[in-house]
């Protein structure tokens, strides 16, 4: 009868508790999505504001992504020698910092080094988000949480970019970096004061990296050619829509209002399938929209589908494989080394997406009227890479699989 009881109280426990990682996780992930989304549609601002070129806009996103890769290396070495709360925690704490001194940037160099702190913790924040939700949501759940945290992706297209858009417009490009920086700020002692106190606490020893297993290779592997190939893309989708498609700039936030709306249902569904059929069967069907979308939008002219459809769809199809992703790199590392593995995969995407980026500026050019040029090639290039992520992730569910069983046995 005791027993019983201590069940029937147990459980409604667990899940409250589940429930407030995933909401304090997913407000982590907005805040640090928010800060890293909305600097480069502030472009037009920053450049007037702070009398900075137009082609140096592209050293500002650089920084971040460059600092967050540093400190990814750098948290591999760290983040499992400390409690995850008191971490999470102070990793908000100085993203805000760096986010608010964008506000009081005067020129490009002091705007470039707010980014760099902003990266600096942006990054590590990630990772121990992630390895936060792996440590406290038991691996039958695991896709549902992370579909849940991922929707911070599309709550960023539809609520924060353009609000930050509309702050700018009122107060001017500073307004934006106080609003983003003291909400981190708020997160940031909600994480302190929310996460449950019995997270992994630190590891003794002499300081190293993670062994890197053919599993945690496998995983960044698949990591790095998904984020390759979204990086060739996302970037200039919008640029794409609009000087090569007609599609009118005004338009735009309607654009990422029902993409994000859309990602939104569709991520949640997306964790329930790898729950229930394991990643790799749903990465590749969602490998296939993929390489869909990016036919229909580049090796199509005319498009045959209305933009307004084209481009929530690209949204879909694109978060779906990060949900996915991301529930099956949370199962890879131990608990004593996920907040490292996390860092060093943090560190390999923002790599990769640099890596991404550039092949894109290098295989596209610009025509006259604005136009993009050289997509063709950019397409075939695309579509290899996300054909490769699919076949990665199924070599390593099957590994994983393995490794399970034997530990059984």
């Amino acid at each position: 009868m005791s027993v019983r009881h201590a069940g029937t109280t147990e459980r409604p426990a667990a899940q409250t508790r589940e429930r407030r990682v995933i909401w304090v996780v997913a407000a982590v992930q907005f805040i640090n999505i928010v800060d890293f989304m909305m600097v480069m549609p502030l472009g037009g601002d920053l450049v007037g504001g702070l009398g900075i070129a137009s082609a140096q806009m592209g050293l500002v996103a650089g920084a971040y992504s460059v600092s967050a890769c540093v400190a990814g290396l750098l948290g591999a070495l760290l983040l499992d020698r400390l409690a995850r709360r008191r971490a999470l925690a102070l990793a908000i704490g100085g993203l805000a910092i760096g986010t608010m001194l964008g506000a009081a940037a005067f020129d490009l160099t002091s705007l470039v080094g707010a980014r760099l702190a902003a990266g600096f913790f942006g990054g590590p924040a990630t990772a121990l988000a992630l390895a936060t939700v792996a440590d406290q949501i038991p691996d039958i759940r695991r896709g549902r949480a992370m579909g849940q945290v991922a929707g911070a992706f599309a709550a960023a297209s539809v609520i924060g970019v353009p609000v930050g858009l509309e702050l700018a417009k009122l107060g001017g490009f500073r307004v934006p970096f106080l609003v983003v920086g003291g909400i981190a700020a708020v997160i940031a002692v909600l994480a302190g004061r929310l996460l449950p106190d019995d997270l992994p606490q630190p590891r003794h020893g002499r300081r190293r990296l993670p062994r890197l297993r053919p599993e945690m290779a496998l995983a960044f592997a698949a990591v790095a050619c998904a984020l390759i190939q979204g990086y060739a893309i996302m970037p200039i989708f919008a640029v794409y829509l609009q000087f090569n498609l007609g599609f009118p700039r005004d338009q735009l936030g309607l654009l990422y209002l029902i993409g994000g709306s859309c990602s939104f249902v569709f991520m949640r569904l997306t964790g329930r399938l790898v729950d229930r059929f394991g990643t790799a069967p749903v990465s590749g069907m969602v490998t296939a929209g993929i390489i869909g979308t990016l036919l229909l939008a580049f090796g199509v002219q005319p498009v045959p589908i209305p933009v307004l459809l084209l481009f929530p769809l690209m949204m879909v199809v694109m978060t779906a494989r990060n949900v996915a992703s991301q529930a099956l790199m949370s199962k890879v590392p131990g608990p004593d080394e996920r907040g490292g593995f996390m860092s060093l995969a943090s560190a390999v995407q923002h790599m990769a997406g640099f890596v991404g980026a550039s092949l894109s500026s290098l295989l596209l050019g610009t025509a006259p009227s604005g136009a993009l040029t050289g997509t063709g090639q950019l397409l075939v290039v695309a579509i290899a890479f996300a054909a490769v992520v699919p076949v990665l992730q199924l070599v390593l569910e099957r590994r994983l699989r393995r490794n399970r069983i034997r530990g059984h046995g």
